[in-house]
């Protein structure tokens, strides 16, 4: 499916301010509503251990492709007028800026539902490959999603 509507993708591979890539995103006040998400790295890992970073591994052409896709799909679904996804790759520390999520609307009902679609859908169908490095050296590979 091709969207008409803007969709402005980008992996960072360095640290992101989400709120700097808000305001320079053109749709972020033409419109009447925006669902934003922002998700930072945890300092706990899915077993427990505090983190010191996580490595995302992607497939490069193939994650920026599928993003564009679940992009276009959540927009359709929700009557939305524009989406931004920016999406960390590399190395990631506690508190940095993992994903951010936002769609453009002219009510705030399709711009939530859209957003929260959006994300879960990234959760689980976009390829990436998550390993937590604890504090102790231990490496993880993750498998599966993290609970709502």
């Amino acid at each position: 499916m091709v969207s008409s509507i803007p969709i402005d993708v980008a992996l960072c591979s360095n640290a992101f301010e989400p709120l700097a890539e808000l305001q320079q995103w053109p749709h972020h006040q033409s419109n009447a509503a925006t669902g934003i998400f922002i998700g930072r790295m945890r300092s706990q890992g899915s077993s427990t251990e505090e983190l010191e970073a996580m490595q995302l591994e992607h497939y490069p052409g193939m994650t920026e492709r599928q993003l564009q896709h679940l992009a276009s799909d959540a927009a359709a679904s929700h009557g939305v007028r524009a989406v931004l996804i920016r999406h960390r790759i590399g190395r990631v520390t506690p508190n940095q800026a993992l994903v951010l999520v936002a769609v453009s609307a002219d009510r705030r009902g399709p711009a939530q539902r859209c957003c929260q679609a959006l994300l879960e859908a990234i959760k689980h169908d976009a390829p990436f490959w998550k390993q937590e490095i604890s504090r102790s050296g231990k490496h993880r590979w993750i498998e599966g999603n993290t609970p709502l």
